[in-house]
């Protein structure tokens, strides 16, 4: 089984590279964020002809997270839980029915900027939350995956120039310290586990010519349970995406379960 997650940065901007890259690289579950899109205005008959099943948890014109899923889909929920006024819609998971089960957990954390300030302390209540529900699903002792842009950036090496991003939220050491403690729950961060090496990351601005100029980040990120950690065969990050007509400033990352 083959699992990605992918920030398209809206599906009306990426309704061509988005079938383009399901037909080239034949996931079997991807995790969207920043469909940008209500749900009655996703575009699902155009995946559902493609052989996805799609559940979706939409946002006007900001945020927004969806399921394309090849097997069935059950226990759908949508909104992170642990506080209800919370209106952005960035959390979607499902029971993926394979040949085993996996739950499947796509997140959209908040980006924090400017910070210190709201929004950035809405980002840390954010991982806050994140962590209680990671805590409650690994409590089953089922392979779970949670995956998506985290806004994180975990270490210098997941930066091209981390220098320039010491006073970013991506990587302020409060980020940094929340997304450890998510791991040290006993989760394992599936493609610094298969890769160490430099020279991986997942997200290039689109400005300054980031991209041309090899100034990406790493912030998308599979942090998968004991039980679904045990399954990895492979990962990877589906780079040349990037160098695609009209694509995502995010690329691509996937996992391939023994299951």
């Amino acid at each position: 089984m083959k699992i990605a997650t992918f920030n398209i940065n809206g599906i009306k901007a990426r309704i061509e590279a988005l079938p383009r890259w399901l037909n080239e690289a034949q996931p079997d579950v991807v995790c969207l964020q920043e469909i940008k899109s209500i749900d009655e205005n996703f575009p699902r008959e155009l995946f559902e002809e493609m052989g996805y099943r799609v559940e979706t948890h939409g946002q006007k014109s900001f945020n927004g997270v969806a399921i394309l899923s090849k097997y069935p889909l059950s226990d759908v929920t949508r909104g992170l839980p642990g506080d209800e006024t919370d209106e952005q819609a960035r959390w979607i998971e499902a029971l993926v029915e394979g040949p085993q089960l996996v739950r499947v957990c796509g997140l959209y954390l908040p980006n924090g900027n400017p910070a210190p300030g709201p929004k950035y302390e809405y980002k840390l209540a954010w991982m806050a939350r994140l962590e209680e529900r990671m805590k409650a699903l690994l409590a089953l002792e089922e392979p779970v995956i949670f995956l998506g842009d985290y806004n994180v950036i975990p270490q210098a090496i997941d930066a091209a120039r981390p220098e320039a991003w010491t006073e970013d939220a991506l990587f302020l050491p409060q980020t940094r310290a929340a997304f450890r403690r998510m791991l040290n729950l006993g989760l394992t961060e599936a493609v610094r586990t298969r890769n160490p090496a430099q020279g991986l990351y997942t997200f290039w601005d689109y400005q300054a010519n980031s991209w041309e100029r090899g100034n990406g980040i790493r912030i998308d990120h599979l942090l998968m349970s004991p039980q679904a950690a045990d399954l990895i065969e492979e990962t990877g990050i589906d780079k040349d995406v990037r160098a695609g007509d009209k694509p995502s400033d995010h690329v691509p990352v996937w996992v391939r379960l023994a299951a």
